[in-house]
């Protein structure tokens, strides 16, 4: 049977939406399973744009939904569209645009919220028993919306491949979760919740051992979906 996931962007760039590496890794993955799917993206402004060259904001202004368009294609949805009973799991690549379009992680740390239609999504599919799969920065949305789940980010203790990752580790922590070390390779499954996460770019880590650590997320998200 071919299941169908959903997965949702943040925009178009690691420094201010989805991390396309991540994104295409996911993508990929799943179309080698024969899964279908369906790309989402809030229909908001951006926190901000960030000159990718120079890391630094910009004035400009852009639209999270359209910048998504780009990874997908053109055929991304309106987020506030998505219909639960029409999919089998859900996936959240990271990038700072998880921290800043789809949460407000970026500005107010542990104090962050998540955006509505966000959280509204995830408590969804975890409600009906519905898998869900995050990387990168993004467990941090399962964090705040299933308190006491069990994430990975990477490892808590810095050496040279995992260098801004354990604050963020840490921080997982004090809001009561339960953080598990995993190398970029390797995924945690919190059985209970039905969430699986890897690290991947929170590990300075070449492209091709984040595309396989992303690869074993999706292969274990649809053997539970």
């Amino acid at each position: 049977m071919v299941k169908c996931i959903a997965v949702v962007l943040s925009g178009c760039g690691v420094y201010d939406g989805t991390e396309l590496h991540e994104a295409s890794a996911v993508l990929v993955h799943l179309s080698r399973a024969g899964a279908k799917v369906q790309m989402f993206a809030p229909n908001v402004d951006q926190m901000h744009v960030v000159n990718h060259c120079e890391g630094k904001p910009t004035a400009e202004k852009r639209n999270v939904l359209q910048e998504s368009a780009r990874i997908a294609r053109g055929d991304v949805s309106d987020l506030a569209e998505l219909d639960i009973t029409t999919f089998d799991a859900l996936v959240i690549p990271g990038g700072f645009g998880v921290a800043k379009n789809l949460s407000d992680w970026a500005v107010k740390g542990k104090e962050y919220t998540v955006q509505p239609q966000v959280e509204k999504l995830i408590k969804g599919f975890h409600g009906v028993g519905k898998p869900l799969a995050m990387c990168c920065i993004s467990p941090i949305l399962a964090a705040k919306v299933l308190p006491g789940c069990e994430i990975t980010v990477g490892q808590d203790k810095e050496c040279e491949r995992w260098v801004t990752v354990v604050c963020t580790a840490t921080a997982m922590t004090e809001l009561g979760c339960k953080h598990v070390n995993k190398n970029v390779g390797e995924v945690h499954i919190d059985v209970k919740n039905k969430l699986v996460t890897t690290s991947g770019f929170m590990c300075n880590a070449p492209v091709h051992e984040v595309f396989d650590g992303v690869g074993v997320m999706v292969t274990e998200l649809l053997k539970l979906a």
